[in-house]
């Protein structure tokens, strides 16, 4: 089977066909950083890592930009209450994002715009959506996009026109718009926003970005530079995002290059508790650090979120987190035992058990990503494999094989416990190799560095270059 994926403005599973394969550009929508991320922000984002994965495993080439939001209406008014100019705010807190993501084990995008950094980008945007006719210049000089003047507007939330509600974040009667249907694209400076630096220059008049702007104008800038393009293959985010932010990035993209903003459109459903949608609002949100300090292994919270299709609601309990760390537990003590039985054995080819696992869940993920029944083929596969070990069956080569097969598949759900390396002295010569490579790396000396590099490999140390310098862990950990 090929890759089928639910694409939200068809309303159907779909075959994935990228524009230029095997090239895959993802713009996953990120965190607004005016507080700490929370579980159900996590579930999402842990869900498109896991259609990166799955998507690099398959022999993609992909490339993802993860947004970082940095101004908002949210963030200006936490900076003013804390006396704080809205980077001194937001910066904390952009932190603490890298490091959740870090502790669960999601790959880094390649690129992190963020909208403060972006600003001379949205400026050029707003102008041409000016020029074109299809925004204007109101009387408190912000501008608006004007949706009458955008034809399409409503195919990906499929709302008639008539029944539309207010696509800006603030409420109607702050800003002179014309209709009321239309959004801001830029909105003029108040004395609040100089107060904490969330204002700046632009032709039409001093000001900041609408939320909805940010996105189009840096995933365009990301498009463009690097691949001439203007078109995503994947643009992915929660049910909540569908309208009005991405409703309102199709129509300011669109009005702009005349071509899709993005060919496939995903989303996911809520995170739940009791029954609630976790949320600030609300009250009732955990955050990763809260796991972290509970020390939860970031192995059962990707089990737990991977055991409900992405396009189903969960309800977050105690109880079912428990449940996934011990399915984790089960997957590791089997590589484990795998690990003991191969011994030194190099190579190897899988027998039944393996090429059914890797067939099952190949075919549970090529349909829409359906997660829970791909766990459950490897569920199944631990099963038969300890009984299967129990009896003496497989030779080391076979176990070999079926090794490699379950390595290759927990990879792309990053389900295997993390293993605190058990020898001291082997951590501090580990610790010293990073540091020399890091030297090499710095003075230009390459082939240094990749010698480092497969010298640790050979004495089972897989190396991951990060924003935040090189990660360890010894293979099968």
């Amino acid at each position: 089977m090929a890759l089928r994926l639910y694409n939200t403005i068809t309303r159907r599973i779909e075959p994935f066909v990228p524009l230029a394969p095997p090239r895959v550009t993802i713009y996953t929508c990120g965190p607004t950083v005016w507080t700490y991320a929370h579980l159900g922000n996590f579930r999402t984002f842990l869900n498109q890592d896991l259609l990166r994965r799955y998507l690099e495993y398959l022999g993609y080439d992909v490339f993802q930009i993860m947004n970082l939001t940095d101004v908002d209406d949210r963030i200006i008014a936490e900076a003013r209450k804390a006396g704080k100019t809205i980077s001194e705010h937001t910066q904390p807190f952009a932190e603490a994002f890298f490091e959740d993501r870090d502790y669960l084990g999601m790959q880094p995008a390649h690129v992190y715009p963020r909208a403060t950094g972006a600003v001379e980008s949205m400026v050029r945007l707003v102008q041409d959506l000016l020029d074109r006719g299809v925004a204007y210049r109101a009387e408190d000089q912000s501008v608006y996009f004007a949706v009458e003047k955008f034809e399409g507007y409503g195919r990906l939330s499929q709302l008639d026109k008539r029944e539309l509600k207010v696509g800006a974040r603030v409420e109607s009667d702050e800003y002179s718009k014309e209709n009321l249907r239309d959004f801001a694209l830029w909105k003029a400076s108040t004395p609040a926003d100089e107060a904490v630096g969330a204002a700046w220059d632009a032709p039409f008049g001093r000001g900041r970005p609408g939320w909805h702007l940010e996105c189009s104008a840096m995933a365009l800038e990301e498009l463009r530079s690097r691949f001439g393009i203007a078109t995503l293959d994947i643009h992915a985010g929660g049910v909540d995002l569908i309208f009005p932010h991405h409703e309102n990035e199709i129509a300011q993209s669109e009005a702009v290059t005349g071509q899709p903003f993005s060919r496939l459109w995903m989303h996911g459903e809520f995170l739940t508790v009791e029954g609630t949608k976790m949320s600030k609002r609300y009250g009732n949100f955990l955050t990763v650090r809260d796991l972290r300090e509970e020390g939860v292994d970031p192995a059962a919270v990707r089990m737990l979120f991977f055991q409900t299709h992405y396009r189903k609601q969960f309800n977050f309990s105690d109880a079912s987190l428990a449940a996934a760390g011990k399915g984790a537990e089960r997957i590791g003590e089997l590589h484990q035992r795998l690990l003991a039985t191969v011994g030194g054995t190099l190579g190897g080819e899988p027998g039944e058990a393996g090429a059914l696992l890797e067939r099952d869940v190949g075919r549970a993920l090529d349909e829409d990503l359906n997660a829970p029944n791909a766990l459950a083929a490897v569920s199944n596969f631990v099963t038969t494999a300890n009984r299967a070990l129990d009896g003496g069956e497989w030779s080391p080569a076979e176990a070999a094989g079926n090794l490699q097969i379950l390595g290759r598949v927990t990879e792309v759900f990053g389900i295997l416990p993390r293993r605190p390396a058990e020898d001291p002295e082997l951590a501090r010569w580990v610790e010293g190799k990073i540091a020399e490579r890091q030297k090499a790396r710095s003075a230009g000396d390459f082939s240094s560095s990749d010698a480092i590099r497969d010298e640790l490999a050979a004495a089972g140390i897989v190396l991951e270059d990060t924003p935040q310098g090189a990660r360890w862990k010894q293979r099968g950990s």
